[in-house]
């Protein structure tokens, strides 16, 4: 079946809700750039490989590529706030919220607002309309706090509400 309209996906993504994160980056300057992103895949294991996906044009995604690497910020519960923030394009976002690139970051580290960093290098990039996917091998993982994660889906943010267990913790996936 084919058909030359275009359907709109929006109302199907709604209703997959997933985590958070805020996707950083340095440019070789150092300045920081960022953005709410909740396009992100585990691609692989071995080697450790997460996809996001970055709008085109955009300064975070042109930072990425310059510097050769981003952040992964998985935000916690009570981040909404900073997910609000780095969606909305102020462009004084890092400086309303704690951040540090030290060492062999990456990009910044939200180290108020997220519960898990993953530095990532890039090591490809796919242009597909809007948007570009870009590929980042996992250089390190730094845990900052064990809270449960923001969540989006439905159009509205939200939390894990089955707390009874501690067991998130444990990272005993399924692949």
């Amino acid at each position: 079946m084919t058909s030359d309209r275009v359907p709109d996906i929006r109302p199907l993504m709604a209703g997959f809700p997933t985590g958070v994160a805020v996707i950083t980056a340095l440019t070789p300057e150092g300045e920081p750039w960022g953005m709410t992103c909740t396009s992100l895949c585990s691609v692989t294991l071995d080697p450790p490989t997460l996809l996001v996906c970055l709008r085109r044009g955009s300064p975070t995604l042109e930072a990425a590529l310059a510097s050769g690497g981003y952040a992964v910020n998985l935000l916690h519960s009570s981040a909404r706030w900073t997910a609000e923030l780095f969606s909305s394009g102020s462009p004084e976002r890092f400086d309303r919220v704690a951040w540090q690139a030290e060492g062999e970051a990456c990009g910044p580290h939200l180290v108020e607002a997220a519960h898990t960093v993953a530095d990532c290098a890039v090591t490809d990039v796919h242009e597909v309309g809007s948007h570009a996917m870009v590929l980042g091998r996992v250089v390190a993982v730094s845990q900052l706090r064990s809270q449960f994660p923001l969540l989006y889906g439905m159009r509205r943010y939200g939390d894990w509400t089955d707390a009874a267990e501690e067991s998130h913790l444990s990272y005993d996936f399924i692949s």
